[in-house]
């Protein structure tokens, strides 16, 4: 699926988003997605959507919020920082789900 709308800020796009089911948020702990004390394969879910944004002076302000969703409709959304900011530890994981969301959307 391809990017659909374009929000100005991070913060637009969570509410967006949630509006549209993606009302999890969902923290990345190694191969697992953590939501509500929760745990949830992450390889269980696809990359509905994502949306990129790049800080304009402060690297810090780089992230990229991911809408999750799963085939048994468990949908939320992750927010990762990337580049300086980006966890080493669930980055790959996040390679997994980017490597799934480019082979259906190519």
């Amino acid at each position: 699926m391809k990017q659909k709308f374009h929000y100005a800020t991070i913060t637009e796009a969570i509410e967006q988003l949630h509006k549209q089911g993606y009302t999890l948020d969902f923290n990345l702990q190694k191969d697992k997605l953590v939501a509500d004390g929760k745990e949830y394969a992450a390889t269980d879910f696809e990359i509905a959507d994502l949306y990129r944004y790049e800080g304009q002076s402060d690297p810090g302000d780089e992230a990229n919020v991911y809408a999750l969703a799963s085939a048994s409709g468990v949908k939320g959304l992750l927010v990762s920082g990337y580049g300086i900011s980006a966890e080493s530890e669930s980055e790959e994981t996040i390679k997994q789900l980017h490597y799934k969301y480019l082979q259906e959307n190519s």
